[in-house]
């Protein structure tokens, strides 16, 4: 595995992709971002399953981190900058989630592994094809990896702001600390920063038997380091890591000066050796104890504590680069406190109402009603003309469509009962639905199955008959293919200046494989609006076929329908109140009366 470059890691821009979430964590990443000057989070997504969008903090204010379900939901332009994994998930699932972030992110440098107890087996496998990919990984079981005021990928240093400047981690010094106890590092970094001194960089290798990054490579890379001056080494009983340290100082591989204590001496006061809190902690036999290891550093040229006291006595002494004195950043936060809810669609800033984040008078004076809609909608700034214009004929040509459909029969009802205009229109679209005008979200549903899995219309079609389901966006009671419906004529052409028209292309392959069942089983106007909707999406804005998805799972393109056909159902409740045609009621004559089931 290759070492870790420390001086390049230093003119690094962090992008941190984490798998798993961990909220203590991720926030300490973000607080070390804020007081080391950074305008953005270096964590630029979390892969993990439930919330979309996880809180936290920035400095003072609140945040919004983007959570995908796998990493095949990450944004092509966000996997192609992400440089840096943080893996937060269970020991189980840590081999398949590295391996999977080192095949599908380009970019890639490295990571960390925080879970422990992950099968030692795993552990071989992901230090191998980490190695045959060039990458680095630091774990398992590691608090993580800090180059002082450039980014922080672990809980190594504290996982509060309050630690995180007592530690100094802001301005770079000369000491690096390296241990394989995440603990210890903490502590060692405090001890570092309370002696006057400041890191150069600090990495916890991990507790496990066999971590992916070894101490020799620490080593290493501290020693390839123009930062760094000297190092603090934690070492504990168990294995042979520190025979390998004293081989480096003898062979001249490490010059600069080594400050180490090895715990565990303990040890050597019972008669089988006890297990330590870390999986290679035990020493097997003499050469594995504390006191034998540290006197094999001693003698190949490392200043070996044979207490912790004196350790701190000989960082302490070690010569450094004096830092600046620490900056209280704290009162930032001091009155943090999470908002009750998050919009990203308006809000006011100071004085003012902000749409999309445009003052709200700009937005209304420089832009149609019909680029408001469609960009409140989606929730972000549309670019497309074409959008714009369809958007626009879309919400006009929806408005009514008689007084005949269930909608417009309740709020007729409603408002001849003499209900107010709210409660009228409320009815109406109470009735919005999988029968009356939920069909064009159905019909995208529908369009964006068949493009993405591949289908042909023809196969679509025998699917769907096969299931005895009806094709939303198919059919009309009145037009034919000999009499062609000229809404749909119209639609259609808004498709013209589209470069694939991927999913119009589809929908009217469905609909010549359906008039040859039958005459008026042709593209309809929701089947149109729906296909062309997809397209312009696409292929003006960008969408990718995750984010089409997300907008037919959330009924996005129903939403045309119900803006536009509340405009024609409060017509008819003005329309009933000029009227005043009284209570409306059905004559014995108007109703059918069905015998229940079971009388004669």
């Amino acid at each position: 595995m290759p070492a870790i470059d420390i001086a390049t890691l230093r003119t690094f821009n962090p992008h941190i992709l984490c798998l798993g979430s961990h909220r203590g964590i991720i926030q300490s990443i973000l607080d070390f971002d804020y007081l080391a000057g950074r305008k953005m989070p270096s964590v630029a997504g979390i892969v993990a399953t439930g919330r979309k969008r996880e809180r936290y903090f920035f400095g003072p204010d609140e945040v919004m981190l983007p959570v995908y379900a796998t990493l095949d939901h990450v944004p092509d332009s966000t996997r192609r900058h992400v440089n840096l994994f943080l893996n937060l998930s269970s020991g189980r699932r840590v081999l398949r989630s590295t391996r999977e972030a080192m095949e599908k992110l380009p970019a890639l440098v490295g990571g960390v592994v925080f879970a422990e107890g992950f099968p030692e087996r795993h552990a071989i496998e992901l230090y191998n094809e980490a190695a045959q990919r060039g990458l680095w990984v630091i774990g398992g079981a590691s608090v993580g990896l800090v180059v002082p005021g450039v980014f922080k990928l672990g809980a190594i240093g504290g996982t509060q702001a309050s630690q995180l400047e007592q530690s100094r981690l802001f301005t770079p010094g000369s000491v690096a600390v390296i241990s394989s106890s995440g603990g210890m590092v903490n502590e060692i970094i405090r001890t570092v920063a309370s002696t006057g001194h400041a890191l150069s960089f600090s990495l916890a290798l991990g507790g496990e038997r066999y971590p992916a990054l070894t101490p020799e490579q620490a080593f290493l890379a501290a020693e390839a380091d123009p930062g760094t001056q000297s190092v603090a080494y934690f070492g504990e009983l168990g294995g042979d890591d520190e025979y390998l340290l004293a081989d480096l100082l003898r062979s001249g591989r490490v010059t600069k000066p080594v400050v180490t204590y090895i715990a565990g001496t303990v040890a050597d006061l019972f008669e089988t050796p006890p297990q330590f809190g870390h999986a290679k902690a035990m020493a097997a036999h003499r050469e594995e104890s504390a006191g034998a290891k540290r006197q094999a550093l001693a003698a190949a040229g490392a200043q070996a504590a044979p207490t912790y006291g004196e350790f701190v006595n000989l960082i302490a002494a070690l010569p450094h680069i004096t830092p600046g004195a620490p900056t209280n950043y704290s009162a930032a936060f001091a009155n943090r406190r999470p908002a009750l809810m998050a919009s990203s669609v308006s809000g006011d800033r100071g004085d003012e109402v902000r749409l999309l984040d445009t003052e709200l008078l700009e937005f209304a004076s420089g832009n149609s009603f019909a680029r408001i809609v469609i960009s409140m909608f989606l929730g972000r700034p549309t670019a497309s003309p074409d959008l714009e214009q369809f958007v626009d004929f879309v919400l006009r040509l929806l408005v009514d469509h008689g007084p005949y459909v269930s909608g417009a029969v309740n709020t007729i009802v409603s408002a001849r009962a003499g209900k107010d205009l709210v409660s009228s229109l409320a009815s109406g679209l109470l009735t919005i639905g999988p029968r009356f005008g939920g069909a064009i979200n159905q019909a995208a549903a529908t369009w964006l199955d068949g493009v993405e899995r591949g289908l042909t219309p023809a196969a679509l079609v025998e699917e769907l008959a096969a299931r005895r389901h009806y094709i939303s966006g198919i059919g009309h009671r009145k037009y034919r293919a000999d009499l062609p419906d000229p809404r749909v004529e119209r639609l259609l052409q808004f498709a013209d200046s589209l470069e694939t028209a991927r999913f119009t292309t589809f929908a009217r392959g469905v609909a010549s494989e359906t008039v040859r069942k039958k005459g008026n089983l042709i593209l309809n106007v929701d089947g149109a609006i729906a296909a062309i909707l997809l397209d312009l999406l696409a292929e003006k804005e960008a969408y990718t076929t995750t984010e089409l998805r997300e907008l037919v799972d959330h009924e996005f393109f129903n939403a045309l329908f119900v803006l536009s056909r509340s405009v024609g159902f409060m017509a008819h409740y003005f329309d009933q109140v000029r009227l005043d045609e009284g209570i409306f009621r059905l004559t014995p004559a108007q109703v059918a009366y069905v015998k229940p089931k079971g009388v004669e």
